[in-house]
């Protein structure tokens, strides 16, 4: 996506492409809180917030974020510092601001500064689709979607307690306020879901009754006489769905994906149960080391887009934990053979990613950004890198809401009035409203009909070198084999691939695999003469 193109006229942004500006000149913040927070009775909804519920907005334009961080400090004058409820605050736009230039916006207010650093620092690269930005330390949810509103509502699931319909003027931007735009955020509405905006056209305003809102006009701000502002008639339901949501949740398995759930979960405020009959990171997330690396499609459809913003996601996600149990080394995705190559010529020629997120390199440009002597260049990730698996799942478990019960194996499994109970190998039972099987194939053996369902373990063997016997890089390369950085003097490589072998025994032939597709990808690793013994290391995933 092309960053929307601003004016600065006396230190305000406008939009060059529609000649309006993105807050007004008398006091973007007080119009802020006029139209938006004051017309959604906000202060006192959000006070009225269960300890553990979630309040959800959704936003027609999100501009220079100014309404967003307005919201967000709102949320925190009205909540304790020690409850788990949620701002969830979803926003469209299709011409999202450069992260310099939304910097430069938000410094206007300097009594928003705290949330306007974090948002700067989270604020994702501008690929087409679903962004989502965990804020506040994970009180704070922003969904941005970068694209068409309609899109939006089509590809977006939620129910807005509030909306902020935002944006440029009609008559500069009428397709922000098309018919259908404005009748997709009743699907998006309940029964006493507020909106307010800033604008009284009178075609907004029919639209808004034609979709079933109650519609006033009501005073605006500065030197606007009217803005529009109410609600959808009925009862209330704005807590039902959340009501009905699980309280206790029990997940089997300890890998990066049981814990990273458990520990979103236990953000919320869910009690969480986490059985591993051995410990965090004990099976496939127990390898030394793990690249974050994606192969993204040469076109740009659905499937990319998710494996892009997911990427992208995930470096946002791991961010605190930088130097703990994840290093952002950067990655090579090296043209490494004839098909990769041709895929990479065919992929840069339709694809213009920003530059933070991807780039193509030459050989000498990727030799000096992973420091070892290669074949030819490829595509740099430079937020990528590589996680100390193992040390991550004990580190994502690690929060008070979650009990750890490891060392013990679920042998029994009952469905029965909405709960589930779970017999452990000690004779303990745990009865939870919600349960997530997160053990991989092992989980076919725990449910009923198990035996129908198409799981399969398929063996991978990773080896390790050590950096005595190879040139090892700084940063991560993807080919035919991975190469991590070293940790401790060794490196990981691999893996294979063996779809008919489940035994968990790592075998020499595997290795012999892994350091011969290695060698033939980077053939200058090697720091000895062929025929002196490697020292390695292996294990099965």
């Amino acid at each position: 996506m092309i960053p929307a193109a601003l004016v600065w006229r006396d230190g305000v942004p406008e939009s060059e492409h529609f000649g309006d500006v993105y807050f007004s000149r008398d006091n973007g913040l007080e119009e802020t809180h006029h139209v938006f927070i004051g017309h959604n009775n906000l202060p006192q909804r959000f006070s009225e917030v269960t300890e553990a519920g979630h309040f959800v907005i959704a936003e027609t334009g999100f501009g220079t974020g100014l309404n967003f961080l307005a919201t967000w400090a709102e949320w925190e004058a009205s909540r304790s510092a020690d409850d788990y409820a949620v701002l969830h605050f979803i926003s469209v736009e299709k011409y999202p601001l450069s992260r310099a230039d939304l910097a430069r916006a938000l410094s206007l207010w300097p009594e928003l500064a705290s949330q306007a650093d974090e948002l700067v620092q989270a604020y994702p690269p501008l690929i087409h689709g679903t962004h989502r930005l965990v804020l506040g330390g994970g009180r704070v949810r922003l969904t941005l979607y970068f694209g068409d509103i309609l899109d939006a509502w089509k590809d977006l699931h939620f129910i807005a307690d509030a909306w902020f319909l935002d944006g440029f003027a009609p008559a500069r931007n009428p397709d922000m306020w098309l018919d259908q735009a404005l009748s997709a955020i009743r699907a998006h509405s309940q029964p006493g879901t507020t909106f307010a905006t800033f604008t009284a056209v009178g075609r907004i305003r029919r639209a808004l009754i034609e979709a079933g809102f109650a519609v006033n006009k009501v005073p605006g701000f500065g030197r606007k006489r009217e803005m529009l502002a109410g609600y959808l008639p009925g009862a209330s339901t704005a807590d039902s769905v959340f009501s009905a949501a699980p309280r206790t949740i029990a997940i089997i398995g300890a890998g990066i994906a049981g814990t990273t759930l458990a520990r979103n979960l236990a953000q919320r405020g869910r009690s969480v149960l986490l059985i591993d009959q051995h410990g965090p990171g004990a099976g496939a997330s127990g390898n030394a080391q793990g690249a974050l690396y994606v192969k993204l499609g040469v076109e740009f459809n659905a499937q990319t887009e998710l494996a892009a913003t997911a990427f992208s996601f995930a470096q946002r996600y791991y961010a605190p934990w930088h130097d703990d149990f994840w290093h952002p080394t950067g990655l090579l995705q090296l043209a490494g053979t004839d098909a990769e190559a041709d895929r990479q010529v065919r992929f840069n020629q339709r694809n213009h990613y920003p530059e933070s997120l991807l780039q193509p390199v030459s050989r000498e440009a990727a030799m000096e950004n992973t420091g070892v002597a290669l074949p030819t260049g490829g595509l740099w990730f430079p937020g990528a890198g590589w996680l100390e698996p193992a040390k991550a799942c004990e580190a994502l478990c690690d929060h008070p809401g979650i009990t750890q019960c490891f060392g013990h194996s679920v042998t029994g499994l009952e469905h029965a009035d909405g709960q589930w109970c779970l017999t452990l190998s000690s004779g303990a039972r745990h009865q939870v409203d919600a349960m997530v099987m997160a053990n991989g194939s092992a989980s076919a053996s725990l449910l009923p009909g198990g035996d129908t369902l198409r799981l399969k373990d398929i063996r991978g063997q990773v080896t390790r070198i050590s950096a005595s016997d190879y040139h090892l890089p700084h940063a991560v390369i993807c080919g035919v084999r991975y190469l991590n950085p070293a940790l401790d003097g060794w490196a990981v490589t691999g893996a294979t691939f063996d779809l008919h072998d489940e035994s968990p025994e790592p075998t020499e032939a595997s290795n012999e695999e892994n350091l011969r597709e290695l060698e033939a990808m980077l053939p200058a690793l090697r720091k000895r003469s062929e025929g002196q013994g490697d020292a390695i290391d292996a294990r099965v995933a």
